[in-house]
């Protein structure tokens, strides 16, 4: 990602904020952080007040003296922008920069993430602070990257956004008539005449005490209006930069799988895919490991940086619980296995105060280099030197893909008339599951990429189609593809309308069954009271159940009610009035499969099913062996990157206690320097990873 930077390793390191700090201090840090094998230094990520005092009075005097020690240690920089949050003066002086938040309130000065996108003043003063300083750093020969602004998020609804969102519209739509065709505006008489009578959708307009809009498109353009108008901001301050510095690599730190922006399209905009990644003792190492996926997918499987981390606790979770011995290391490795290139914390140096200063750091409030924190940093930066250059490239080729699609999950989840407790990403996570368990390959991509090199391709929750997807789709099928879809596919259009012809819309004929109705089933008990008291005798409402090659298995949330068209039946359903009707479907089209599940079940469900899919698929796991069925994962995560002559395989392992992996080939671990020999075992401790070469 780096080389011609000078890189030849994983770059550690992380935020550094010495702006909070004395000069005393400064030097202190100097001699700690490369101590602990730290070799890259995000910088300048908020700093904007000090760098800019007033309107025409900028001073860069203290970060100069900051990249001076920074440089002098050897050390790379990752330089901020300072643009994601703005000085108190410029809110005082210029107040169209104020957010106006989701019920209609003008926000004072204060907090973070609070410009609003649309802002002429912001964005006047952010790209002029973004090109002064890439003017005064074009020659600083180790900035390896520009990090701009900090995890872009949230949306504004003030006079402003109103009047660019119209605009917007205009270019999407070019007339009002397109526009209310679009919208379905006959609906409750919200046909427009004008384009001024447009008003920003949120509480004081179409949802008014509910969670979920009122006039869906409406509310899903003014999604992709948001997105696109903080990717502009990006947009503008990169090229800012590159004005300038024409090579400079740019990006920004995204966050997770995160609702509010499509990062598929934003990665189009982007050099180098970024995120922060905050597991906790209780998050599942498969949501980590999706994530992973997901931010590497957005960049065609192209290595990642892994912005921040923590070292050990948060500050902002409910629960900020400390990371035990070993599970910094564990974490690290799942990200690298994944395709990070980078390991970066917040923060290297504990803040003395303000929202952040309990969250952990390398350097804690106590100075000190004997800390089991720093001791465990110290130790995983000098492993990290000793393995070097190991293979920086793509991860293992994968044969299998998982469709996520931002637009997708914002027409879903705020169409009124849906199930509340259905989320759009937990459906792709059940099967993305089923395959991490089984060690398969899997990469995260969206409706538009390309299909053909994949053997499975999953689609879950397809509710919005367009054609041409669709007939893409029907062409990687008939040339022999494994395409699955689930309930509530085929519904909508881009626009959010309704298919017509009766569901699954377009993908009839893919499907080869027809969908009359829905059954959504009751989620936990709270939705059986009525004015507080229980109603315990609808407790069956809550599941129904389906047979599945002689095994049956719990139907949750929601039973497609079908009817077969040319589809095999591979599962029915076993209770209330549709019983007998399929739950589960394969349809055969040229020479692929396409599968249809009716609805939500159980792990053993998913487990099993993955592992028919790829056996007729022709998927094998990650170490080339057939895809077995797991009944419960043993905690055990085998993963590998590759280059040109050699993969090296990472055996994580997720448990507190010792686990035993058969190895199927002769290589070299690379942490301990030892042989492995081709069908021996090995022994991984409790939180343990090997690293092991094979050539």
């Amino acid at each position: 990602m780096f080389e011609d930077k000078g890189v030849n390793k994983i770059l550690y390191g992380g935020d550094y904020n010495p702006e909070q700090w004395d000069e005393a201090t400064r030097d202190r840090d100097m001699i700690m952080l490369p101590e602990a094998g730290v070799d890259i230094v995000t910088i300048n990520v908020f700093s904007w007040a000090r760098l800019q005092l007033s309107e025409n009075d900028y001073d860069f005097s203290d970060l100069d003296s900051i990249v001076k020690r920074v440089t002098e240690k050897g050390m790379k920089i990752c330089m901020g922008t300072s643009t994601a949050a703005y000085p108190a003066w410029m809110a005082k002086k210029y107040p169209d920069i104020l957010r106006v938040d989701f019920e209609g309130r003008k926000k004072k000065y204060g907090f973070r993430h609070n410009a609003c996108p649309n802002s002429p003043s912001y964005r006047k003063y952010s790209v002029l602070l973004t090109k002064r300083l890439a003017e005064h750093f074009a020659n600083q020969d180790n900035i390896v990257i520009w990090h701009i602004n900090n995890e872009y998020g949230g949306a504004c609804y003030c006079e402003n956004c109103e009047r660019a969102f119209r605009e917007w519209l205009k270019d999407k739509y070019h007339t009002l008539d397109r526009l209310n065709s679009a919208w379905n505006t006959a609906f409750w008489s919200h046909t427009y005449y004008d384009w001024d009578e447009i008003v920003v959708p949120n509480e004081l307009s179409e949802f008014q005490g509910g969670k979920r809009s009122q006039f869906t498109g409406i509310t899903l353009d003014y999604m992709r209006f948001n997105s696109d108008s903080m990717l502009q901001n990006y947009i503008d301050e990169r090229n800012a930069i590159k004005e300038v510095i024409s090579d400079a690599l740019c990006t920004t730190n995204m966050m997770n799988v995160f609702k509010g922006l499509d990062y598929r399209k934003w990665a189009k905009e982007i050099d180098v895919a970024s995120w922060d990644n905050y597991p906790q003792k209780f998050t599942s190492p498969y949501f980590d490991a999706f994530a992973h996926e997901l931010i590497r997918g957005l960049k065609g499987g192209k290595p990642f940086m892994l912005m921040e981390q923590a070292p050990s606790m948060t500050s902002w979770m409910p629960i900020n619980s400390l990371k035990r011995p070993g599970q910094m290391r564990r974490f690290s490795y799942e990200a690298v296995a994944h395709g990070a290139d980078t390991l970066m914390f917040f923060q290297m140096r504990q803040s003395p105060a303000g929202a952040e200063m309990y969250h952990s750091a390398i350097i804690d409030h106590s100075g000190r280099d004997d800390t089991r924190v720093f001791r465990e940093c110290k130790a995983f930066g000098e492993e990290l030197k000793k393995l070097g250059k190991i293979p920086l490239g793509g991860v293992a080729e994968a044969k299998c893909a998982i469709i996520f699609d931002w637009p997708t999950w914002w027409a879903f989840e705020d169409a009124s008339g849906l199930p509340s407790g259905v989320r759009y990403p937990d459906e792709a996570l059940r099967y993305y599951r089923a395959l991490f368990e089984s060690n398969v390959p899997v990469d995260i991509i969206g409706p538009e990429d390309d299909l053909s090199k994949y053997r499975l391709v999953i689609a879950p929750l397809f509710y919005m189609v367009g054609d041409k997807v669709k007939d893409r789709m029907a062409g990687y099928v008939k040339n022999g593809g494994t395409l699955l879809f689930t309930y509530y596919s085929g519904c909508v259009d881009e626009n959010a309308h309704i298919l017509q012809g009766g569901y699954p819309g377009s993908l009839k004929e893919l499907i080869g069954a027809r969908i009359e109705e829905r059954d959504l089933l009751y989620e936990d008990m709270e939705h059986f009271k009525c004015d507080g008291v229980w109603l315990p005798e609808h407790v069956d409402d809550m599941t129904n159940s389906f047979s599945y090659k002689g095994v049956e298995y719990p139907a949750y949330k929601v039973c497609d009610i079908m009817y077969s068209e040319g589809a095999e039946v591979l599962a029915v359903f076993n209770e209330d009035f549709y019983a007998k009707q399929p739950a589960v479907t394969k349809n055969k089209l040229g020479k692929g499969s396409v599968y249809y599940i009716a609805t939500c079940s159980s792990n053993r469900f998913y487990s099993k099913l993955m592992k028919d899919l790829c056996d007729e698929a022709g998927v094998k796991d990650v170490m080339d062996n057939p895809v077995g069925y797991v009944e419960e994962w043993g905690g055990v995560e085998v993963a590998a990157r590759a280059d040109d002559d050699k993969t090296v395989y990472y055996l994580i392992n997720h448990t507190d206690e010792e686990k035993e992996v058969l190895f199927p080939f002769d290589g070299e671990e690379l942490t301990e320097n030892i042989r492995i020999e081709c069908g021996k075992s090995v022994m991984l401790e409790g939180t343990g990873v090997k690293v092991i070469c094979v050539r």
